[in-house]
């Protein structure tokens, strides 16, 4: 069997053939003029030519006939980006500006003084049940139940018997009310306020769904702006950090569950097929080397059954 055989049918075994072999692209990518796209059943467009560093898989007698994109493996055979926050130390020094005697010994100093020491903690808190009947965002207040679950929350941070560096959280009034809360559980522990986690449309999910359709403008404006969130927290720790941090994260389900895959390097356009409750804790590891895990997605364990919704 040939590799480029072996790899379609690799990739038809997967749910869509999108979840792992999948390049991952921030949005949809227009066509280009001049004939390098094919037309696809519904109007939409796949291109015709695969881009540096891709592969592309013709159609199978066992797979639909849906072009798909394979990133090719580097040196080790990974598909995981180690540089995918730009802070890879050897992206972050001029390997052309080596000593002309010590340029190894200088270069390993160098790479040493660039790379991360600690691992980052970042904990994703969805706010607590709202008022959904509220007009503006200064009438969507948590519900009597919401500030039940917020109170659960917190005591369960404050079981973990971590110390907390800070807690980031929304501007909207929901996220900021969870916080307050919360924050009565880990007191000491300082609070931002940022218009970049608010709620909003990431990216147009795949696949759609019929409840949910905002006006294409929403995920222009929006999208840009989650995404500048996840490129802004979340990254691996600064090398001047010399301990391990524990921070906590105020926000909303579309807000969080991009950034999961985004973190994960899924594609982001599957982050509608997350759910999360109210209250609910995602725990992300990032490690020194850049390497993420998801030690938790969602959790709501600590509450009683009767405490859990997903409004």
């Amino acid at each position: 069997m040939s590799v480029r055989r072996a790899l379609a049918l690799a990739a038809c075994g997967l749910a869509g053939g999108s979840v792992l072999l999948s390049a991952v692209v921030v949005g949809k990518q227009p066509a280009r003029s001049g004939g390098d796209s094919e037309p696809r059943p519904g109007g939409s467009t796949v291109p015709s030519a695969a881009p540096p560093g891709l592969l592309l898989l013709p159609p199978t007698a066992s797979c639909p006939p849906t072009t798909g994109w394979i990133e090719r493996p580097a040196g080790t055979g990974s598909y995981w980006d180690s540089n995918w926050d730009r802070r890879e130390p050897l992206a972050l020094i001029n390997l052309k500006k080596k000593h002309e005697e010590t340029g190894e010994e200088e270069l390993a100093s160098r790479l040493d003084h660039c790379k991360a020491k600690a691992t980052r903690h970042i904990f994703l808190i969805r706010h607590s049940q709202y008022n959904l009947d509220g007009r503006a965002d200064k009438d969507r207040t948590l519900t009597p139940l919401g500030r039940e679950q917020a109170e659960l929350t917190g005591r369960r941070l404050a079981s973990l018997g971590l110390k907390f560096d800070q807690i980031i959280h929304s501007s909207m009034t929901r996220a900021t009310e969870t916080t307050e809360i919360i924050s009565k559980h880990l007191p000491g522990v300082k609070k931002i306020s940022t218009d970049l986690l608010r709620e909003g449309a990431p990216i147009e999910p795949d696949p759609p769904v019929s409840h949910w359709k905002p006006e294409a403008v929403q995920y222009y404006e929006d999208g840009a702006r989650i995404e500048a969130a996840f490129r802004n927290f979340i990254h691996r720790a600064d090398a001047k950090q010399e301990e391990d941090s524990y921070e906590i994260f105020v926000c909303h389900a579309n807000v969080i569950r991009y950034i999961v895959c985004r973190a994960l390097q899924f594609p982001p356009e599957g982050w509608l097929r997350l759910s999360l409750n109210n209250g609910s804790i995602t725990h992300l590891v990032i490690r020194p080397n850049g390497r993420v895990a998801l030690r938790t997605l969602g959790d709501t364990g600590f509450m009683p059954p009767d405490k859990i919704t997903r409004t």
